[in-house]
This record gives C-alpha cells, structure tokens and sequence, in this order.
C-alpha cells in the first residue's frame, strides 16, 4: 500500500537545459497536436462582477465530432500579472494534448477564467466579488455550454502561484463541489506584510485591494487556506484528492506555507500528495511540474477506477 501523506525533500533537480529542450520539442509539435484539439477563447458576461470575464476553453478532438458527449473538467487559475491565456503563452496546452497523446491522460475540458490579481476570492470591501462569480456564474454557464457531466467525481481544479492559493481556497470551502486539486507554487503566505501603504502596484498594495485597507486581519484569515485546513470538516477533507508542489528557494517564502499547510493535514490525517523540489518561484518551475499537477487530476476525475 502507498502511505497514506507523500511528502518529498530535496529531490534530483532537473537541469533547466532539459526543461528548454523539452519545451522547444513541444512548441514545434503544436500544430499537429492542435489539429486534434483546439482552444477557443472568449468572454462571458457578469451580472454579479459587473463586466465581462474573458476564459480560454480547451477542448479535446472529439468535442466538435461527438456532440452528444459530455466530459470532465479541470478548472486552471493563473498567477498574478498573467491571464486567461497562461496555457497558450507558456506551453501548457501543449503539454496536455502531449500527454494525451502518449496516452498518460484521457480527454477532459480545461477552462482558465481571468481573475486579475483578486487572488480569486470576494474582496473585503464586496465590490469585487470574484468567488461568487465563479461559483455562481462562471462555472454553471461553462458547465452547460461546454457539455461537462457536472458532477463532483468528474470536477477538478488547479493553479498557479496566485491560481494555486485560488485554487486551494475553492476546493477546501467547496468540498462538495470538487473531487481533486493540485497547486504549484502556491501563494500561501504565513505572515502579513508589516508595510501596507506600500504604493500602487506592490504586493502589499494588491492585499490590501483584495483584504482592505486598512488591512483587514480577521478576513485574511477567514479566506486563507489554513483556516478551512484547521476548521473544516475532516471527512469532508479527505474526499478531496490534493496535490501540491513548490520549490525549495521561492522567491517569496512559499515554501514555508506549503509546510505549514502540509503538517496541518498530517495532524489531520488528511490524505494529501506534497512535494519540495530545487527550484525558485519561476515559469520554468511551474511548466517543469505541470504534467504531474495535471495526471495527478486525471487520475482522480478521470481515470477508470
């Protein structure tokens, strides 16, 4: 039997020639993976935000031939300073049709909203109410117009750096809603910028548009994923398949947090897959561990049981 918390320290590091080769290898194949599957990207309109959200769709090759099939889903949520298009621009969907190819995944819907830098949460203030939307609009609009099963079982969402704190945040408060979650680079931050009146821009500036200003404490932690880790139901928890991973040297002290979040579950007996590998809080990092974040999902939403 696997045990039942896999933890992993200080691994082999992937030299960052092999990641370049590898990248550039699929780049050049993007066009005959593409004639199989395609992404169309467009907006949805907000009724709740106010404004349309543009998302990219990834749809596999038997989406346009099979009109009567219905698929699972994997929802991605990108990082700070990026967008919806985040799997066009850095590889990633190239990376998916890839695996399908070699037969590791099977066919599945990727949807990727652009979030801003909400951190994909309501803002303390209620004018950005990013979650609801989310919740209540985007995914029950992209669930029907792209033939999704929307069902639990079949629901799986990931992210990146910001987009893996969302994505954590999601599947913890929902765990009705989502069978499985991967993170990398996760922003799980532990310690709140002592300097809030940073200028327009700064990480602190960006908290505080998101947490209030003058910050709101008492909201970070209600909207942070330690507190659903610490409060949360455990049998609720431990329906959730989780995956997460981050680098050794984060730029920004990640890796302290993903620890943290790691020993809560443990002291939870919460079934969780958590790796610590050489690397910073880069793209490189992110596009290195990508196919393992997503068979990780497939394997839970998607696989033969």
């Amino acid at each position: 039997m696997p045990p039942r918390h896999l933890s992993t320290h200080v691994l082999p590091k992937r030299s960052s020639v092999f990641v370049a080769v590898a990248f550039f290898l699929i780049v050049c194949f993007s066009f005959s993976l593409h004639a199989q599957a395609r992404a169309e990207c467009s907006v949805i309109n907000s009724r709740i935000l106010g404004h349309p959200v543009r998302y990219c769709a990834f749809l596999p090759a038997s989406f346009d031939k099979d009109k009567t099939r219905h698929y699972p889903v994997v929802y991605y949520l990108h990082g700070l300073g990026d967008n919806e298009q985040s799997l066009l621009n850095t590889g990633g969907w190239d990376m998916v049709s890839e695996l399908r190819g070699q037969g590791k995944i099977g066919e599945f819907i990727l949807l990727a909203p652009s979030g801003g830098h909400t951190f994909f949460i309501n803002s303390e203030s209620g004018k950005v109410r990013y979650e609801d939307f989310f919740m209540k609009e985007f995914m029950p609009q992209m669930e029907k117009k792209y033939r999704i099963e929307s069902t639990r079982a079949t629901r799986g969402i990931m992210g990146v750096s910001m987009g893996g704190y969302g994505a954590l945040h999601y599947a913890f408060k929902y765990p009705d809603d989502f069978a499985a979650v991967s993170a990398e680079m996760p922003a799980l931050i532990t310690e709140v910028p002592m300097n809030m009146s940073a200028g327009p821009g700064s990480p602190a500036a960006i908290l505080g548009d998101v947490y209030g200003t003058p910050f709101n404490r008492a909201y970070f932690e209600r909207n942070n994923v330690f507190y659903s880790a610490r409060t949360d139901t455990a049998a609720s928890l431990r329906r959730l398949k989780i995956y997460f991973v981050v680098g050794s040297n984060d730029d920004y002290g990640f890796e302290q947090g993903a620890e943290k979040l790691n020993q809560l579950l443990n002291q939870r007996d919460i079934t969780h897959e958590f790796h610590v590998y050489p690397g910073r809080h880069s793209i490189e990092f992110a596009v290195r561990y990508f196919p393992d974040a997503i068979e990780f999902l497939w394997r839970a939403i998607g696989a033969k049981k």
